[in-house]
C-alpha cells in the first residue's frame, strides 16, 4: 500500500494507525504538496493505492540518515531487494519489474539516492517523487511499516504480471536566453550569483519581473532548464532566500541554465497519457508524481479543473512533489509515473 498524505495530518500517528488497523504487509508513503486521486486534486487529506497480491510482488526497503550515509546504504538496499525479488520470483526480473522511490524532499539528497539506487537497478525502470509539505518547506515525512521518518528514503521494487510503462511529461521548451551560475552554495542548493550579478536581480531582469515580488508562480511561469545528453530538463527554483535563489535540484558553479517558455499544461498531460493508452491497449491506473510548481501554475491560470478532470479520466493516483525521479535522474516541473495496462485491453473513453 502506497499512502500519500497532507502535511496537515500527523505523520507518526497516521503511520501507527495504518499499521495497527490495516492488514497489509507492505505499507509505505510520504507527505505531499497536494494529493491526486479519484477526486482529481485535493489538499488536506490522504490517498492510498493498493496493489493486488494476485498480480504484484512488492519488496520495500528503508534508508535512513541519507544526508550522511545515503549512497552506501542506498546501494545495499537496492541490492538486497533485487536478490529477494529474484529469489521469490524464481528467475530474471529485469523485463517484469519496476522501482518506485519516495525521498525526503528537504534532504537535498535526491541525486545521491537516485544514483545509488540506479547503480544496482540498472535496466529496471524507475520513477518516484520527493515528499512535500505544501509550500511551507519546513518538514517532510516518509512512513514505513508503522513509523514516520525524516532524512530518509524508500525504495520499492515491484514484480508484476501486468503490462506497464514508465513516462515523463513536461510542457516547456527552451528559449535562446542563457544564464550562467557564477556563485552558489552547492550543499544548500542556493545560487547567489547569475551572470556575475545578484541571482534574484538577474533572474528578474531576464524574465521581466520585479525582484521584490518573486513568488512560486514566478518560478512556475518562467522555469529554467539544463541540457543533458541532448535533452533539456527543468532545474526549478524553490524560493527566494536572503542569500539568493534556492533550487529543488542540485546546482553548481558554471552550470548553464536556459530560460524556458511554457506550452499548454493540460494538453501535455492528455497527450502523454493518451499515447500510453494506445501503447498499453487501455490504462487501468496511473501512479503519478507531479511537481508542485505545475499545480501552482494550474491554479493560477485557472486550469486546475481541466487538469483534475484529466487525472480523473485516466485514473491517476499520486501526489504533488518537491521533485521527480525518472530513471537515473532527479528532475523538476515534470509529471512522471508509471501506467498499468488493463488485462482486458479495454481503453477508456475520450479525454475530457
Amino acid at each position: 500500500m502506497l499512502v500519500f498524505f497532507s502535511p496537515a495530518l500527523d505523520a507518526a500517528s497516521l503511520a501507527a494507525t495504518l499499521k495497527r488497523e490495516v492488514d497489509i504487509p507492505v505499507q509505505v508513503g510520504c507527505s505531499t504538496a497536494g494529493e491526486i486521486g479519484p477526486f482529481g486534486m485535493s489538499d488536506g487529506g490522504a490517498v492510498a493505492l493498493l496493489f493486488s497480491a494476485d498480480t504484484f510482488r512488492c519488496f520495500a526497503g528503508l534508508v535512513t540518515q541519507i544526508s550522511r550515509h545515503g549512497f552506501e546504504r542506498g546501494i545495499a538496499c537496492a541490492q538486497r531487494l533485487k536478490e529477494c525479488c529474484a529469489e521469490i520470483v524464481g528467475g530474471a526480473i529485469e523485463n517484469s519489474a519496476f522501482a518506485v522511490t519516495l525521498i525526503d524532499g528537504l534532504s537535498n539528497c535526491e541525486e545521491v539516492m537516485v544514483s545509488a539506487f540506479q547503480t544496482e537497478l540498472r535496466e529496471i525502470p524507475h520513477v518516484g517523487g520527493s515528499a512535500g509539505d505544501g509550500l511551507a518547506f519546513r518538514q517532510t515525512w516518509i512512513i514505513h511499516d508503522g513509523t514516520a521518518y525524516a532524512d530518509a528514503a524508500i525504495l520499492c521494487l515491484f514484480h508484476s504480471t501486468l503490462p506497464f510503462k514508465i513516462f515523463k511529461s513536461d510542457h516547456y521548451e527552451p528559449t535562446d536566453i542563457r544564464l550562467v551560475v557564477t556563485e552558489c552554495d552547492q550543499e544548500r542548493r542556493i545560487v547567489t550569483e547569475i551572470n556575475g550579478a545578484p541571482a534574484c536581480e538577474e533572474y528578474a531582469h531576464v524574465t521581466g519581473l520585479d525582484a521584490a515580488t518573486l513568488s512560486p508562480m514566478s518560478f512556475a511561469s518562467h522555469p529554467l532548464m539544463v541540457k543533458i545528453g541532448g535533452d533539456y530538463f527543468c532545474r526549478s527554483i524553490r524560493r527566494v532566500e536572503k542569500e539568493g535563489l534556492s533550487f529543488f535540484c542540485a546546482i553548481d558553479n558554471g552550470v548553464v541554465l536556459t530560460l524556458a517558455r511554457r506550452r499548454d499544461l493540460a494538453e501535455s498531460i492528455d497527450d502523454a497519457l493518451g499515447r500510453l493508452t494506445e501503447e498499453l491497449g487501455g490504462i487501468d491506473v496511473v501512479l503519478g508524481f507531479d511537481c508542485v510548481l505545475r499545480r501552482v501554475e494550474a491554479e493560477d491560470r485557472q486550469l486546475a479543473h481541466r487538469v483534475a478532470e484529466l487525472y480523473r479520466h485516466y485514473n491517476v493516483v499520486g501526489f504533488s512533489t518537491y521533485g521527480e525521479q525518472y530513471k537515473a535522474m532527479h528532475i523538476n516541473q515534470t509529471f512522471t509515473g508509471i501506467a498499468f495496462g488493463r488485462s482486458g485491453g479495454v481503453p477508456p473513453g475520450p479525454a475530457l
